[in-house]
């Protein structure tokens, strides 16, 4: 599908601000309910949220909390990669940060009286988490207002070197995995967090989005039509 959007498109998605705000916490608030799935499979969890995840076992604090401070630090270096280039309109994942994380924390907390006793429930978990995230990253795509924090860092880094997306995506992927893995060896004496579950989510993720953006582009035409 292409990720090419008409003149018209953008025109008509600008005159619906609100609407376009509600989709993006929206969809922010579906990835939350993704990834508070995949931490209660217990099968590994998403890349961009391995770090989070191993952090918040190291420090206490909650993983909302971790992945606020996460992305934060993820906008920093996006102003430091681009400088005089870098879109300040894109200080909104700020905000939109601090929204994820919030609903990361609420969803776990509406989830913690679930019990998953056996290795197909974890599966079946794991896969609503996966099939959730790629979801609300197609709502998120549609608000059209701000890209997530981690995936600006890849934008940011593409902006100033000679690499394609998706090269640089699965790299920065592999790259939070890697730095997941070597954390909690170091600090907590295992691996936490990256099983087979974060090996799926790198596999299935895009390829679900890629169904559900065509979803969303179907909702969307009605909704800012």
């Amino acid at each position: 599908m292409s990720n090419t959007i008409s003149d018209s498109e953008k025109k008509k998605r600008i005159n619906h601000p609100v609407l376009r705000f509600v989709f993006l916490c929206l969809g922010l608030t579906i990835m939350a309910f993704g990834v508070a799935f995949s931490i209660k499979a217990d099968l590994g969890i998403s890349p961009i949220s391995t770090v989070p995840y191993v952090t918040s076992l190291i420090s206490g604090l909650s993983v909302g909390t971790t992945t606020i401070i996460m992305n934060f630090l993820f906008v920093l270096i996006q102003i430091a990669i681009l400088r005089r280039q870098y879109d300040w309109f894109q200080l909104l994942q700020f905000p939109a940060a601090i929204v994820f994380g919030t609903m990361i924390d609420v969803a776990e907390y509406l989830l913690q009286g679930i019990q998953v006793s056996n290795y197909l429930e974890e599966w079946l978990f794991c896969i609503i988490g996966i099939v959730l995230i790629a979801l609300g990253i197609s709502v998120e795509v549609m608000a059209n207002l701000v890209t997530t924090a981690g995936e600006g860092i890849v934008l940011a880094i593409c902006k100033v070197a000679p690499v394609k997306f998706g090269n640089m995506k699965m790299g920065f992927d592999i790259t939070l995995v890697c730095i997941s893995v070597v954390l909690s060896l170091v600090f907590l004496g295992g691996v936490e967090g990256v099983r087979e579950g974060t090996l799926a989510a790198m596999i299935f993720v895009g390829q679900i989005t890629k169904v559900t953006n065509k979803w969303m582009k179907r909702v969307g035409d009605v909704a800012l039509a």
